[in-house]
């Protein structure tokens, strides 16, 4: 059974879409559902997600189903230990990240921000899924709490650097020229 924590409704701001999603309480730990709709460089894109969240906020594993570009999709990653398999495939190069990062979302940030102290930083190891593909890759993150709502936000292997205003549940609310909370 499913409790639900917390709804998010963002418009994208460099592109044409949207992304819903829906945090519950399942088990142990937590589920994140939600639906991507957008236009990119490659045509439209139409993606549901599922990420199944362990009770210290990791990620246990992550499908992505849909279709981009008029491709199917169809995508299942799982963590086990420090090891990630994809579609039931070791990934070596993934071994030692915490979490998925579909990069298509804003959603999949909530997993560190969760863990992120009221005062301090992490740093944390993502799983970088990134549209066409699926192209992986490892990303290194760097989130500290700046003040009260916001947290500086440093994607080591990309450069990008940016602030993130969060509401109370660790959703992103603004990721400055990429996303916007529309019901915030």
């Amino acid at each position: 059974m499913t409790e639900t924590i917390a709804i998010a409704h963002w418009r994208a701001l460099d592109r044409e879409g949207e992304d819903k999603c829906r945090l519950a309480r399942a088990g142990q730990g937590h589920l994140l559902v939600g639906h991507a709709r957008f236009r990119d460089g490659a045509g439209w894109a139409a993606l549901d997600y599922v990420v199944r969240i362990g009770p210290d906020w990791r990620t246990m594993s992550a499908d992505v189903t849909g279709e981009h570009a008029g491709i199917e999709i169809a995508w299942k990653f799982t963590r086990k230990g420090n090891d990630w398999t994809f579609n039931d495939t070791p990934v070596p190069d993934l071994a030692g990240a915490e979490d998925i990062d579909l990069a298509f979302t804003p959603a999949t940030n909530l997993m560190p921000l969760r863990r992120l102290p009221q005062v301090g930083r992490i740093d944390t190891r993502s799983v970088w899924v990134r549209l066409p593909g699926p192209t992986l890759s490892v990303l290194t993150q760097s989130y500290t709490r700046a003040r009260d709502h916001f947290v500086r936000y440093t994607a080591e292997e990309s450069g990008y650097e940016t602030h993130l205003k969060v509401d109370d549940h660790g959703f992103v609310q603004l990721y400055p020229g990429l996303w916007e909370r529309a019901d915030a």
